[in-house]
């Protein structure tokens, strides 16, 4: 029986690398199962899946010009349970006041302006109205800490160490 893109096919892990493990496949080829093809849920250590002699059940994802064989297990299991996902605005009105550091305590501390921009339209913002609005903010508090910055070290000529 030839190899080709689809089969479901039997072999034995020979080695292990950090990015794959190498999987002896009839008719004296070789596979690799790419590290994304391990399992459907994050792989950081192919070990912790694999070991060497392991026998295992694969499906060919490809087969290049030059004769790479590319295997996956992660093709033959059923999808990952989808993670739970909280109502939308759940945490929006999170504040740091619930998280007080004693460490911090009597010392000024950077706290964020209200964004006074274009007044918002009802119903949910979309990805560019979000995007524009964090850049406002994001270059808002950037000038303000340049400008607490600068007046700490004596404004725009001051030097150090001269």
């Amino acid at each position: 029986m030839a190899l080709e893109k689809g089969a479901v096919v039997d072999g034995i892990v020979t080695g292990i690398t950090n990015f794959g493990a190498f999987v002896s496949l009839p008719e004296n080829k070789v596979g690799l199962i790419h590290i994304s093809e391990v399992s459907n849920v994050f792989v950081k250590d192919v070990h912790d899946f694999l070991k060497v002699k392991d026998k295992v059940t694969v499906k060919v994802v490809s087969i290049d010009d030059k004769g790479k064989i590319g295997l996956s297990l992660k093709a033959l299991m059923p999808p990952a349970p989808a993670p739970e996902r909280k109502p939308a605005g759940e945490n929006r009105h999170f504040e740091n006041k619930h998280f007080e550091n004693k460490r911090f305590e009597g010392k000024k501390r950077f706290e964020s302006k209200p964004f006074h921009g274009a007044p918002r339209a009802q119903g949910p913002m979309s990805f560019e109205d979000k995007l524009s609005r964090f850049l406002k903010e994001s270059d808002d508090r950037l000038l303000d800490l340049k400008r607490n910055t600068e007046s700490k070290r004596g404004g725009r000529g001051a030097r150090r160490g001269d």
